[in-house]
């Protein structure tokens, strides 16, 4: 049975993204440089792209053209653990890149998470085998991050910078984390590598010590396709809502 030449053109691309002669994130040739390549329509490979974009491996971006997609970064919420250390168990690198560190005053829902006085801003953007996946601004108060080098800032999480300084008077507990659904803005989808206007997760979390008093406040921005947010669901006695999972009215 003679075989379509979309068929033929899909399967060159896609033994080349198996190969990793195209990566994660990379940007194809145009419709008409792969229709010169392969010496077909451009009716053609735009057939082949869309059985791509049907098998998961390949996306249009508008204002960039097809892109090589990745796959989804997977974080368990029912662990009390950064995105970093899941991922290196997974065996992809995770790196992270300081954008801005700076002191400023609590104010509005920073002071009523967090208390009055001086906090710690630093915002950084999260990498996954040098591709971004996150920008994260974290706030502590600034006591506890005096001394704190970008150096140590880009090796190391706050968790671990905590847990290791002889300020904290009681180790990290818990954390309450919230997910909500918004747009990238340009800036953000600049920094991001994506089209403005996607769709993205909005993870706001906030840590505890052993005393319950609040310590750590974190915003994540992921593009929606590059995370997957997982829970384990458990029965509870009365009640229809899993332990650790609520519902959030919109204000």
């Amino acid at each position: 049975m003679r075989v379509p030449r979309y068929s033929s053109v899909a399967e060159s691309i896609r033994a080349e993204i198996s190969s990793a002669d195209f990566r994660a994130g990379d940007l194809l040739p145009s419709e008409a440089d792969l229709g010169s390549r392969f010496g077909v329509s451009r009716i053609t490979v735009r057939k082949a792209l869309e059985v791509l974009r049907g098998e998961g491996l390949v996306e249009s971006q508008q204002g960039r053209g097809w892109v090589v997609k990745r796959a989804p970064l997977r974080q368990i919420l029912g662990e009390f653990a950064t995105i970093e250390h899941q991922l290196e168990e997974i065996g992809v690198v995770p790196q992270r890149r300081i954008i801005a560190s700076r002191v400023i005053t609590a104010t509005g829902r920073l002071e009523e998470i967090l208390g009055g006085g001086e906090l710690l801003e630093v915002t950084r953007v999260n990498l996954a085998d040098g591709s971004p996946f996150a920008k994260v601004t974290v706030w502590v108060p600034s006591y506890l991050g005096k001394g704190l080098s970008i150096a140590d800032l880009e090796h190391r999480s706050f968790y671990e910078l905590l847990s290791a300084s002889h300020v904290l008077r009681r180790p990290l507990k818990r954390a309450v984390q919230t997910i909500a659904g918004v747009s990238i803005a340009g800036a953000d989808a600049d920094l991001l590598k994506v089209v403005p206007g996607v769709p993205g997760l909005l993870c706001e979390r906030i840590t505890f010590d052993e005393g319950d008093h609040p310590i750590l406040f974190s915003r994540s921005l992921f593009p929606a396709s590059m995370a997957v947010f997982e829970i384990e669901l458990t029965s509870a006695l009365d009640s229809v809502t899993p332990t650790g999972l609520r519902l959030m009215e919109s204000s």
